[in-house]
């Protein structure tokens, strides 16, 4: 990534990174930032970044960028999940999510707040817990979303001996009436 940015922002690439030792802090600041992400995906996302902006990008704009990416594997960038998340219908747990790290992000930050607190609050926890699952899907952990608690089914009582002959009894006396 840093080879690609250095190529391709050559007087913004050093001005920025004037000696050895500011490369290699940026170096280990941004792998830190970047590390839920495959090499692949960091490079996919390097080569976008290049396409569509004539600046060196900051380690934010890289973070959007691979977030951009998640597409590829089926999740949603955080915006997206977080106003699925804050418009799904109640029961939680029956809608159909388009990844459950949506619902289970949703669900960390609690549901109460999702639909009473202002978004300035409960987005940037939402962002949090979100992209924490993002990594561990990342990692290649698998998550489900909770099922729905089924209503108890009691049987109904039998019936004993004598109620059962006396609403036959019922039905003869109406039968032959």
């Amino acid at each position: 990534m840093f080879s690609l940015f250095r190529i391709n922002y050559h007087n913004q690439f050093h001005a920025a990174f004037s000696d050895t030792q500011l490369l290699n802090q940026a170096k280990r600041l941004w792998k830190e930032a970047l590390e839920p992400y495959s090499s692949r995906h960091i490079l996919a996302a390097a080569r976008r970044v290049i396409e569509e902006s004539e600046y060196l990008p900051t380690v934010q704009r890289m973070l959007s960028a691979c977030e951009a990416g998640l597409a590829e594997y089926g999740i949603p960038a955080v915006r997206s999940a977080y106003l699925e998340a804050a418009n799904a219908p109640s029961p939680k747990n029956a809608q159909s999510w388009s990844h459950p790290i949506v619902y289970l992000a949703g669900k960390t930050v609690g549901w109460y707040a999702m639909s009473h607190v202002a978004e300035n609050i409960t987005y940037p926890a939402y962002a949090q817990a979100y992209r924490e699952l993002v990594k561990k899907v990342l990692g290649g952990q698998a998550f489900e979303v909770d099922a729905p608690l089924a209503l108890e089914q009691k049987p109904a009582p039998k019936a004993g001996v004598e109620t059962i002959r006396r609403e036959l009894q019922e039905l003869r006396d109406l039968l032959a009436e």
